[in-house]
């Protein structure tokens, strides 16, 4: 069974490595110490600020969905802190420009649930898009202020407490090559010290890295909202416009019935032609002759070969030779005549 005392924890525990470490270990456990209460500082204040506006900004939408008209939700904004009020006040202010109406008609309004004589066009409502749009920008801007230094506090700490070992660790063994021996009265308390920066940067840097996570989450969702809020204010805007021109058409009234009339024939009339004047000539519509075709022209006479008669051909057919026997008949010499 092992007995502790309270000095022995002090010597062998976090004091006695920082004590054995040299200025560039303990300005590292320093440095994390102040990371460290930069980081818990960051967390509170932005959760509480967090939940502070969630819960005012609810509320007001909550009572903006009860009221009638756009108007009536002023008081409500006056005394509201959330992001949603801020950027209804955003649009009011523009809607009270474009009609020029006073404190005390703005007040009789809001009282009354009155809207204004005319309503918006298009130009003024995207004038008031752009406006709602600025304002809900420079909110979320604000939700996110210090974000930054929350996501330094969790990745720079593990890498200086790495480099605060590293160091630890090379003096330790150059102490210990000077002494000549391989003791480990020599080498602990180097390497105490050195092992001190590692714990003091993840002692930082996992509670920054957990409130890191949440509190993005919960801006996440109030910046959902704020959308969400803007769209549902510029419908609502639209709507009651469209409501002036439903109101300035004149309502359908239906036509009342003609009373039935009793059925009289017509009257068949002659018209007298008035003696001693002479009957007007009608006029009598132009008969149209039928168009003539096109006369015929002439066939060009097709070319046709003449003919031309074959002549007799004269044939000269030699005479037969005499016959011996026959010395009565002589043949008459062609060639010598």
């Amino acid at each position: 069974m092992f007995v502790f005392s309270f000095n022995t924890l002090a010597s062998a525990g976090v004091y006695y490595a920082f004590e054995n470490s040299d200025l560039c270990g303990k300005s590292i456990v320093v440095l994390m110490l102040v990371s460290s209460i930069v980081t818990w500082s960051i967390i509170l204040e932005k959760w509480l600020s967090s939940k502070r506006l969630g819960s005012s900004s609810t509320a007001f939408v909550r009572s903006f969905t009860q009221k009638r008209t756009f108007l009536m939700s002023i008081e409500e904004a006056k005394n509201n802190v959330g992001p949603t009020a801020r950027i209804y006040g955003a649009a009011l202010a523009r809607v009270v420009e474009f009609h020029g109406i006073n404190e005390g008609q703005l007040s009789r309004m809001a009282r009354s649930g009155q809207k204004p004589d005319k309503p918006l066009n298009e130009p003024q409502l995207a004038v008031i898009r752009a406006a709602v749009d600025k304002e809900m920008s420079d909110q979320i801007r604000i939700l996110e202020t210090r974000m930054g230094v929350l996501g330094t506090c969790v990745s720079a700490p593990p890498f200086f407490g790495l480099f605060g070992t590293v160091w630890g660790v090379m003096l330790a063994f150059c102490s210990l090559a000077e002494k000549g021996r391989a003791e480990i009265s020599a080498l602990a308390p180097g390497v105490a010290g050195a092992l001190l920066t590692t714990v003091a940067g993840l002692v930082v840097a996992i509670p920054a890295l957990i409130g890191y996570n949440l509190l993005t989450a919960i801006i996440s969702t109030q910046i959902t909202e704020l959308e969400d809020f803007s769209e549902q204010m510029m419908a609502q805007l639209k709507v009651e416009q469209t409501e002036y021109e439903t109101a300035a058409a004149p309502a359908s009234t239906p036509r009342p019935a003609a009373a039935a009339t009793p059925y009289t024939p017509p009257v068949q009339t002659r018209q007298v032609q008035p003696q001693g004047y002479a009957q007007a000539p009608v006029y009598q519509q132009p008969q149209v002759q039928p168009q003539q075709p096109p006369p015929s022209y002439a066939q060009t006479p097709v070319y046709q070969q003449p003919q031309y008669r074959q002549q007799p051909q004269t044939v000269f057919m030699p005479n037969p030779a005499p016959q011996a026997n026959d010395s009565s008949s002589v043949q008459p010499d062609l060639l010598n005549s």
